[in-house]
C-alpha cells in the first residue's frame, strides 16, 4: 500500500494529536510513518520490533521528523516491554502471527491508560495462510476486544485485498 492509503485506513482511529503510542510489531514503519502523520508534532512513538535491521530503517525513515520523538525498542511484543499509561497502541499487521491473542491483549490492556486506544490493522478474514497464520474478522476482532476488557470497538476503516478479501482497521478503547 502506499502511504496515503496507510494514512486513510488508520485516520479514524486517532481521536486526538499528539501524544504517547507505541506500534508493537512496527517492523520497517510504513504504518509508524502513517501514524506520525496523524499524530502531528508533538507526538512520541515507541516502535517496537524484534528485528534489529527493521528498526534501524524505521529510524532512517523517521528519526529527523521534526517534532516527532521515536523510540525503538528491540522486543517481542507478545513479552512484558515496560511500557505503561499509552495514550495509544498501533498492532498493524502484527497480532494475527499470535495464535493465543488473550495473554497478548491483557498486556496491552494494562499499557493503555483509561481511555487509551488501541488500533488494530487487521485483515477481514478468519482462516490465514502461512504467510497470516491467524488473522482474526472484524465480528470476531469485536468478540475479542470485549472479552479481553475492550469497549466501543469500531470500524475506523476498510480496503480490499487480493489475498484475504479485505483490510480493517478497528478502534477499541480501555474504559
Amino acid at each position: 500500500m502506499e502511504h496515503a492509503e496507510l494514512v486513510a485506513l488508520i485516520r479514524n482511529g486517532i481521536t486526538e494529536p499528539g501524544g504517547r503510542w507505541a506500534e508493537l510489531g512496527a517492523g520497517t514503519g510504513a504504518f509508524t510513518a502513517a501514524l506520525a502523520d496523524l499524530l502531528g508534532p508533538g507526538a512520541r512513538i515507541t516502535a517496537v520490533d524484534r528485528d534489529r535491521r527493521a528498526l534501524r530503517t524505521l529510524e532512517d525513515r523517521l528519526g529527523a521528523r521534526a517534532g516527532l520523538t521515536l523510540d525503538t525498542v528491540e522486543a517481542d511484543f507478545t513479552r512484558p516491554l515496560g511500557l505503561s499509561q499509552l495514550d495509544g497502541i498501533l498492532m498493524a499487521n502484527s497480532l494475527h502471527f499470535v495464535r493465543r491473542k488473550e495473554p497478548v491483549l491483557a498486556a496491552v490492556h494494562e499499557m493503555l491508560r483509561p481511555g487509551g486506544t488501541l488500533l488494530l490493522v487487521e485483515y477481514g478474514s478468519d482462516r490465514g495462510n502461512p504467510w497470516v497464520p491467524h488473522p482474526l474478522s472484524f465480528s470476531t476482532w469485536e468478540a475479542t476486544a470485549e472479552a479481553a476488557g475492550f469497549a466501543d470497538t469500531r470500524l475506523v476503516g476498510t480496503r480490499p485485498d487480493r489475498h484475504l478479501g479485505s483490510m480493517y482497521a478497528a478502534a477499541s478503547t480501555r474504559p
